[in-house]
Order: structure tokens, then C-alpha cells, then sequence
């Protein structure tokens, strides 16, 4: 079996038991719009992360599967909160939770996707359960953490780039972090082992999000399932903003950049001069070497990891984020 054979298997595995795992129906005003988020689909690149930690420190990924439905619902609960701040219309393609239903609505589905969570790792997690809980709590703090860290940057007029990455480590890397740290766990790697795994996924984090910068401006629309340029419309600090503020140097760049900042984003129609200006500086051209960088430090903490197929398809998954164009 090919390692995309055996990544869409895995996946495959996830969506099937994440709504067996959903037993509760009612009330149906709930349970319905929680559905409907976790039956959209998705890469279920947390849920498959812990599968694939588990198998490469000697577990059974099989093992491992309740504990990654479990990270990857508490993955959707950050989206349909993040949704609602962001005031975002559409998700993987279809309309979000508050715009669907409302925004009441939107925030008991999250709420109550973060009870499941704990249900699934109480009820099926025998394996250090105390660690992974502290490993799913602190998860989850950390994201809330990055979440307000973002928010704040867009009232801010200056972000320095360290600010930015400490910010997308804690919002984005931090629960791939900790499906990585779950799955070991749970695949009862040594301490070493699951400490190569957490900065194998903090650099994978790193990684990702600048990926998705960067396709939020160059990407397709009906690839990314949202509209382009939904970060400058919203006045998002990302890594190609403070770049470009770092490198920007004519009167015209600047001017753009100030208009970003003082109007808190900018309209559709100054998407296009965004992404020239982006192009103009070599703001993507680092970017994506900023995301080669991250993904060769990633690959480089797999070494301390037993050798075999396992660890092979960690690689090809490292790669397989790096190449997506969605």
C-alpha cells in the first residue's frame, strides 16, 4: 500500500469514527449544526498525526484512532470559533455555523465539541490517560492563547516577525504539537521519542501556517473553498504583512502597507496590488523558502525515531502538507 493509500485509509477511518463517537441527537439544534461541521470533510491532518505517532514509536495506530477523532474534533471547535471572530462566510466550501444558523448557535457547537473531546479520551484512552489529558489541556489553552494573540495584532501597528511566529507556534502548531505528543503517548513512545515528535510538529506548525498565507493569496478560490485575499480584506498581520513592512521600501508600497494598517484591511479590489506588492519585494519567494527552512527541521527531528516504514511516512506527510495547493 502506497503512504497516500494508507494517509486517505487513515483518513477514511477518522470521518467514519468521529459520528460514530457523536452519539447524542438531541436537542437537534445542537447536535445537528455539529454535525454538519464534522461531516464537511477536512484533510484530518491532526487525526491522522496521531495515528502515525503512534505507529512510529511501536503502537498500533488502530490504538490510536479515538485519540486522534478526539484532537481533531477539538481542531473543529477552534474553526467554528475562529469563524465567528473572523467574521468568515464560508468554510471548506460551504457556509460557517453563525451564518448558517447564528452566532449563538456557533458558539454551543464549539463548547460542546470540546466536551466531546474529553468524553472520547475518558471513555476510550486507558494508555497514560493523565498525560494526555494534561497534553489536550494545554493544547487547548495554547490555542485560545494564539487566538487572542492574532486578534490583538490586528489592532497593533507594529508586529515584529518573532511575535508573529510565537503566535501562529500557539494557534496553529500548538494542536498539531499535540496530536504528535498524544499519538506518543498513546503508541508508548519513550520521553525522547515523544520530545523528537513535539518539535517535529512544532516546526511542521510553523510550516503550515506560512503555507496558508501564502495560499490564501495565491491560491484558487474554489481550491481554497473561501475567497483569496480574506486575510488583507480582514487586516490580518501574517507572515508576508510583516515581512513586506520589513522590506517595503517605495513611497508606493509603503503607502498600500499604511492604508492596511490604518483601515484595519482592505477592500477586494486591492487584493491584486497586495499580492504584487508581495511579488514586488520577493515577500513569496521567502515565504516559501521560510516554509522549505521549517520543513527540513521537521524531517531532521524524525532521526531520533526507530527506523522504518513508520518514520518514512512521517516524511512523506510532512511533504504532502508542504506540496497541497487547498
Amino acid at each position: 500500500m502506497t503512504f497516500e493509500a494508507r494517509y486517505q485509509q487513515y483518513r477514511a477511518q477518522a470521518d467514519q469514527r468521529m459520528i460514530e463517537l457523536l452519539e447524542r441527537t438531541e436537542p437537534q439544534s445542537l447536535y445537528g449544526p455539529t454535525r454538519y461541521v464534522l461531516e464537511a470533510g477536512g484533510k484530518r491532518v491532526r487525526a491522522v498525526l496521531v495515528m502515525l505517532a503512534a505507529e512510529a514509536v511501536g503502537g498500533q495506530p488502530s490504538q490510536a484512532l479515538d485519540a486522534g477523532v478526539a484532537v481533531e474534533i477539538l481542531h473543529n471547535f477552534t474553526l467554528v470559533h475562529d469563524d465567528i471572530m473572523d467574521r468568515s462566510a464560508t468554510r471548506r466550501g460551504q457556509q460557517t455555523v453563525h451564518t448558517r444558523w447564528d452566532e449563538g448557535t456557533a458558539i454551543l457547537v464549539g463548547d460542546v465539541m470540546i466536551g466531546i473531546t474529553y468524553q472520547i479520551i475518558l471513555r476510550s484512552i486507558q494508555t497514560r490517560q493523565p498525560q494526555v489529558l494534561a497534553a489536550i489541556s494545554q493544547g487547548l489553552v495554547d490555542v485560545c492563547e494564539g487566538q487572542m494573540l492574532d486578534k490583538d495584532f490586528e489592532t497593533r501597528t507594529h508586529v515584529q516577525m518573532d511575535d508573529y511566529l510565537q503566535m501562529i507556534t500557539m494557534k496553529t502548531g500548538r494542536l498539531l504539537e499535540t496530536a504528535a505528543e498524544v499519538g506518543g503517548l498513546v503508541g508508548g513512545g519513550t520521553p525522547m521519542q515523544i520530545a523528537a515528535l513535539c518539535q517535529y510538529a512544532r516546526h511542521l506548525g510553523l510550516a503550515f501556517q506560512i503555507q496558508d498565507d501564502l495560499l490564501d493569496i495565491t491560491a484558487a478560490a474554489d481550491e481554497l473553498g473561501k475567497p483569496i485575499g480574506g486575510d488583507v480584506m480582514e487586516g490580518k498581520r501574517t507572515w508576508l504583512v510583516v515581512q513586506s513592512l520589513e522590506r517595503a521600501t517605495s513611497p508606493q508600497d509603503r503607502q498600500l502597507l499604511a492604508r492596511f494598517l490604518s483601515n484595519k484591511g482592505l477592500p477586494p479590489e486591492d487584493v491584486p496590488a497586495m499580492r504584487e506588492l508581495y511579488q514586488r519585494n520577493g515577500v513569496i519567494d521567502a515565504a516559501q523558502e521560510e516554509v522549505r527552512l521549517h520543513t527540513e527541521r521537521a524531517e531532521s527531528e524524525l532521526q531520533h525515531l526507530p527506523e522504518g516504514e513508520a518514520r518514512q511516512m512521517l516524511a512523506w506527510f510532512t511533504q504532502m502538507l508542504l506540496n497541497r495547493r487547498f
